[in-house]
């Protein structure tokens, strides 16, 4: 096989979720019982390694029930009640909420506090997302969720709106966001935004379609979770045409690699360095 393969040097885990993963290993080397709200992240292989390390992930309402034991917060980040609930149940929280969170979350709480009634907190992200509601829980609940530009026009434009972000989303999407209510506020309401957006996550994306462009096809590898991945994945296709979704190595037709002598290996921010390299090897191993 005459086939050169490179792994993208900037693909993988960001700073939150290799903080979170290192702080249940340390926690699973140490012998204790650790449960983890929700999975560590959005990877169900990497998940599927951390369970066989002793890591116990629940869900909500398993975790009201709990008393008395460890319980790891992912870098999404919770909602205040998380924490109450942790304070009555005598939980002792190992918190592994990503910095750039929980730098959001004070600020979304700050403006909710000192803001007028009337005004209009925004989040420009996903419905249901573990990070966004952790953000709504900021406001009790209050904030308005903008999923996409179609979403804006659920607004009112005579109110006083304050826009913040998702730390994942795309930029240019954000951006295109904040013209369209700049262009329809009506004084004296006021608009205010804030670029909450990861730049270490928003800088991968320029860097990962100069990588793509440089290879015949390109393999995604990315849990079917990660709507981070998902984006990403999508701005590969769009200048590459040759790439492919697979969560790991048992995923991969190697017919699609017929008559290339460039592969790119990338993946999303949820994306272990080690699946792809197994990913890798299981292409160099096969027999074309």
């Amino acid at each position: 096989m005459n086939l050169s393969i490179e792994i993208d040097e900037h693909s993988g885990f960001c700073f939150g979720v290799t903080t979170a993963i290192k702080k249940a290993e340390e926690e699973l080397q140490s012998g204790s019982i650790l449960y983890c709200l929700g999975d560590i992240v959005h990877n169900d292989k990497e998940c599927y390694r951390l369970h066989h390390l002793g890591l116990h992930t629940i869900n909500h309402d398993q975790y009201r029930r709990l008393h008395n034991v460890k319980v790891l917060l992912r870098a999404h980040g919770e909602p205040p009640e998380t924490y109450e609930t942790a304070i009555r149940n005598n939980i002792n929280i190992i918190d592994a909420t990503c910095p750039v969170v929980l730098q959001l979350q004070k600020r979304i709480q700050k403006e909710y506090v000192q803001s007028d009634k009337d005004c209009q907190i925004a989040i420009f992200g996903k419905h249901g997302h573990a990070e966004v509601l952790g953000l709504v829980g900021q406001t009790n609940g209050t904030a308005i969720v903008l999923d996409s530009i179609s979403d804006v026009r659920q607004l009112d434009f005579t109110r006083d709106i304050r826009l913040f972000s998702q730390t994942t989303k795309p930029l240019r999407d954000f951006q295109d966001i904040v013209r369209y209510i700049e262009e329809r506020i009506q004084p004296p309401a006021t608009f205010k935004y804030y670029d909450t957006i990861c730049r270490q996550v928003s800088n991968r994306l320029p860097r990962l379609l100069n990588f793509c462009v440089n290879h015949d096809a390109i393999l995604f590898v990315c849990g079917q979770k990660s709507s981070n991945g998902h984006t990403l994945f999508n701005a590969c296709k769009s200048v590459n045409k040759h790439v492919y979704m697979v969560e790991g190595p048992d995923d991969i037709d190697f017919h699609w690699f017929e008559g290339c002598t460039t592969l790119g290996i990338c993946g999303a921010t949820s994306t272990p360095k080690w699946l792809m390299e197994a990913c890798r090897e299981a292409i160099y191993n096969a027999t074309f």
